[in-house]
């Protein structure tokens, strides 16, 4: 199983951010993607889960045409975890993460039993089932981030698209939303996610793509991918390394 991005064009209407590029997800695997601000990575993302439309290529989920799909279908193929969310309403956790399961239920049906078990389970799972009565308002970017992530699984689907997971977050919170990545692919789910930080690709990623200019610059093994060299040119900066070739850290200069 595969969600599959090939020889794909894309942007916005009247301007063409990327070209040519091919990328595949696998089941059970997490691949992380690097590159700039402005470098093409968000756009990239909202191509591959269908929120904008190929310039050119295409986009598949397990051999499907993502464009085929109703948008209830690709939602129990693929979910997506935003860099952060803020709503308007006070809304309890529970709330929010029922949302997810408009994707079994259709947008203006009323909750069953069965999902809110499963909302309950997820949040249990995740270490946050204490907050489902709390306003989403009120708890820690940490805990939102864990909540968002249950929304997403919530839709039971077979793939995840995070971007930028550990944005805003203190030291922590990054080592618990990441390590939920690893758990995620334990589970058999396919993750992509988005970061800056080329440490967490070394060590929480399968596979490691460059982006820059819209151009994939490099894909494969983290440890092949990612070096002082590559990071210099692909953010036009000096790169540090420290520790030592079973153990290396990249530290900005």
């Amino acid at each position: 199983m595969t969600l599959a991005a090939v020889k794909l064009s894309y942007g916005y209407p009247g301007r063409t951010i990327g070209r040519n590029l091919s990328l595949a997800v696998e089941a059970g695997e997490a691949v992380a993607l690097l590159g700039p601000n402005g470098g093409g990575k968000t756009t990239l993302l909202k191509t591959m889960l269908g929120l904008l439309p190929p310039h050119a290529g295409a986009v598949s989920i397990d051999g499907y045409s993502l464009l085929a799909m109703t948008v209830g279908e690709r939602a129990r193929r693929i979910a997506y975890v935003p860099q952060g969310h803020a709503p308007a309403f006070a809304f309890s956790v529970r709330d929010i993460v029922l949302m997810g399961r408009t994707a079994h239920n259709g947008l203006f049906a009323s909750p069953t039993a069965v999902d809110r078990v499963v909302v309950e389970a997820k949040l249990a799972e995740l270490g946050v089932r204490h907050l489902l009565d709390t306003p989403y308002t009120m708890i820690s970017g940490g805990e939102r981030q864990l909540v968002l992530i249950a929304r997403a699984l919530v839709q039971e689907p077979r793939y995840v698209v995070l971007d930028e997971p550990t944005a805003s977050l203190d030291f922590g919170n990054q080592g618990k939303v990441m390590r939920q990545i690893r758990t995620l692919t334990a589970q058999g789910l396919g993750v992509l996610f988005t970061t800056h930080d080329p440490n967490q690709a070394m060590r929480y990623a399968d596979r490691a793509a460059l982006l820059g200019d819209g151009i994939l610059k490099a894909e494969g093994a983290p440890g092949n991918v990612i070096t002082r060299a590559s990071l210099q040119a692909l953010y036009g900066a000096p790169v540090t390394c420290v520790g030592n070739e079973a153990d290396t850290a990249f530290l900005p200069a």
